[in-house]
């Protein structure tokens, strides 16, 4: 018997790691012969350093950089070195160093919140030697359209009397020219993988100031001028990059992160799920396995649209395997991930208790343990 187990983190329980292990052991319990892979999941955003650094023998690395507001702040990133690659990778969660949770609520202030600490995190890692990177992008407290990222990475952004522009969307509305005579040059050798899951081009009324500026502190006034400022540093892009594309999907990421990276950089935005499972070579324990076993902290109408979960379970379904996830609760809206790959999950819970208790990392870990002997009982009964 040969079980791929591949779980997301339950956040603010276990890692994806932790979670794969707790479900390893109950799975052991029944088939003691059992060759049990634990992959690490995770879907390009919250845990994906985690995930991958601990999951593939990778290394954390933490450094000081620039908060959203330009404070010093200590950030994380991972750095994976794999067999066959002659240049390490890069994990790069952008929410560690501009992220919304770093600021109270009566900071957010998109004018000024800027992306500066995210190029501090790039910088360093290639300093550290890498020249391929994923970087996750949800959970951004900016709009700057990634002025801050490019200028730690030695884009100089200037008003017309020749000066910087200020930090933060602020600054697009004093961008009057472009220079790229100072650009890091080992940025040319690298190559950018950026998780994005969300389909946004940069303007409009689906553009990153309407959709994603009011929970960023945006007042209606500020989310009409950030609109025409974004619209105006399009257009000086295109003029410096011509394949510059405001209308991409995916450009308004970020508070306009996407379209810095299409433009400026040598990326490619993909689905923070497929990414991982690439970098995991998924498929190819998946297709030696007997069982797949997936999860998340909680299933549900969301899981089905494709989230890490259901990426594992269509993978699973290409060579006909069954699928089981585990998860800390479901909704009655969760059924809809059996139409998407899952044959048949399981709440994890086991007792009445609060969701402080369950979410205790030695509860969590035995519960999940526990629930996933019972359903290879089954499985090993009529099998």
């Amino acid at each position: 018997m040969k079980i791929t187990v591949a779980i997301d983190s339950l956040k603010g329980s276990l890692t994806s790691m932790e979670a794969g292990n707790a479900a390893k052991g109950g799975i052991l319990r029944v088939y003691p012969e059992a060759e049990v892979f634990v992959r690490p999941l995770a879907d390009g955003g919250e845990g994906t350093v985690d995930a991958l650094t601990e999951g593939l023998g990778g290394r954390i690395r933490t450094i000081s950089v620039s908060d959203p507001l330009g404070r010093p702040l200590q950030a994380d990133y991972g750095i994976l070195t794999s067999p066959g690659q002659c240049e390490p990778l890069a994990v790069i969660e952008m929410a560690a160093a501009s992220g919304l949770p770093l600021l109270a609520a009566a900071e957010r202030n998109p004018l000024r919140t800027t992306t500066y600490g995210v190029g501090e995190l790039i910088l360093d890692a290639i300093r550290q030697g890498c020249r391929r990177f994923l970087i996750g992008i949800g959970g951004s407290a900016t709009n700057d359209g990634g002025l801050g990222m490019l200028s730690a990475l030695g884009y100089q952004f200037f008003k017309e009397d020749g000066t910087p522009v200020s930090p933060g969307a602020a600054g697009l509305s004093e961008l009057s020219s472009i220079r790229t005579g100072s650009v890091l040059p080992e940025l040319s050798a690298c190559s950018f993988r950026i998780a994005c899951d969300v389909t946004n081009p940069l303007c409009g009324p689906n553009g990153c100031s309407a959709v994603y500026g009011p929970q960023k502190g945006a007042s209606r006034e500020d989310i009409v001028n950030m609109d025409r400022w974004m619209q105006a540093y399009a257009v000086l892009t295109a003029r410096q990059f011509p394949h510059a594309d405001p209308t991409v999907p995916g450009t308004g990421a970020a508070g306009g992160l996407g379209f810095a990276f299409l433009s400026y950089m040598n990326a490619v935005l993909e689905p923070g799920a497929s990414i991982v499972l690439e970098e995991t070579s998924l498929e190819s324990f998946i297709r030696d396995s007997d069982i797949v076993i997936t999860g998340e902290g909680r299933l549900d109408g969301q899981t089905a649209m494709g989230k890490a979960p259901i990426a594992v379970a269509r993978l699973a379904k290409k060579y006909g395997k069954p699928v089981f996830a585990f998860s800390g609760c479901v909704t009655p809206d969760a059924i809809q991930c059996n139409d998407a790959g899952i044959d048949a999950f399981f709440p994890i819970l086991r007792s009445i208790c609060s969701l402080e208790e369950a979410m205790e990392p030695a509860s969590a870990r035995k519960n999940l343990s526990d629930t996933v002997e019972q359903v290879m009982r089954v499985v090993r009964r009529f099998s």
